[in-house]
């Protein structure tokens, strides 16, 4: 009789436990990306990415968007994502706040990225491979305050050549929230010079969306490293021995040239933390690091 019990016990047990086992195994696997431009191109891009690696790693992946770069990293400090989509400077403060955490892969065009300075064109700039100290005394809009591209890396170079800091070499300066707008404010006069992400402008230009007639490209930045995938250093707890490994060979897999067309790359190459010490020099060199 209780060698009966006991049977029926141990299957109620197994029956309890299997799916609950199940679950562990299958958890969400979840990532964002800074929302550095248009929200509805973010979600088309990512949306493919997500079902790409669901496939690939064989666990749902889910794409989460945020509102800002800060509340990218934000989310990756609190473990409500395990990857990210991060610009330079962003993930250097990522990982800096999640001890493990590795850049793992980055686009190959991310290795020497560049920054663009435009004018309207009512300013009467022109391109020049100089620095346009021309600038000076204009109203100027960076990106968003935690863009490499948009902010770090133009700030960088307005304080090395002009020797003090933005506020006191333009009349006015803004932040746009994103490349798009920074584009958009540019182009209306709203302010005379800004600083953007170069693939934004060029993917914006091939689309039409750009009058060059009113705004216009004047100088490009020497190369730095900019974005890159960035992966929390407890996913192998989680999701299994190997996971970080499999995630970035999948990234790297990646050869869509659609996919690859949204970001846009030509491909993913690997990377890892060390890349990124020009970035965390730069970023403490003018305060935006501690």
């Amino acid at each position: 009789m209780f060698a009966r019990l006991s049977l029926l016990a141990a299957i109620a047990a197994a029956i309890v436990v299997g799916p609950m086992t199940r679950n562990a195994v299958a958890d969400t696997f979840v990532f964002t990306a800074i929302p550095d431009q248009d929200e509805s191109q973010l979600r088309t891009r990512f949306g493919k990415v997500a079902d790409y690696l669901s496939k690939a790693l064989g666990v749902e992946v889910k794409y989460v968007p945020v509102k800002s770069y800060s509340a990218a990293v934000t989310a990756f400090r609190n473990n409500q994502v395990q990857l990210a989509w991060f610009g330079g400077l962003s993930g250097v403060r990522a990982r800096a706040l999640v001890p493990g955490s590795q850049a793992i892969a980055q686009g190959k065009e991310d290795a020497a990225f560049v920054t663009y300075f435009i004018a309207n064109t009512s300013t009467g700039l022109e391109e020049s491979k100089e620095f346009p100290k021309a600038i000076a005394g204009k109203t100027f809009s960076f990106g968003e305050k935690g863009s490499t591209s948009g902010r770090l890396m133009p700030e960088y170079y307005i304080r090395e050549k002009f020797g003090k800091a933005p506020q006191e070499v333009f009349s006015r300066v803004g932040f746009s929230g994103d490349h798009s707008r920074t584009i958009a404010v540019v182009q209306s006069g709203a302010y005379e010079v800004g600083a953007l992400n170069y693939q934004v402008w060029e993917r914006e230009l091939k689309d039409g969306k750009i009058d060059t007639t009113k705004v216009r490209v004047i100088w490009r930045t020497p190369t730095y490293p900019d974005y890159q995938w960035t992966i929390r250093g407890d996913v192998d707890g989680r999701f299994g021995r190997g996971f970080t490994e499999n995630v970035k060979a999948s990234l790297l897999s990646m050869n869509d040239p659609e996919l690859l067309k949204t970001f846009p790359r030509s491909s993913f190459i690997p990377a890892k933390n060390s890349d990124y010490d020009p970035i965390e020099r730069t970023g403490k060199a003018i305060g935006l690091i501690d």
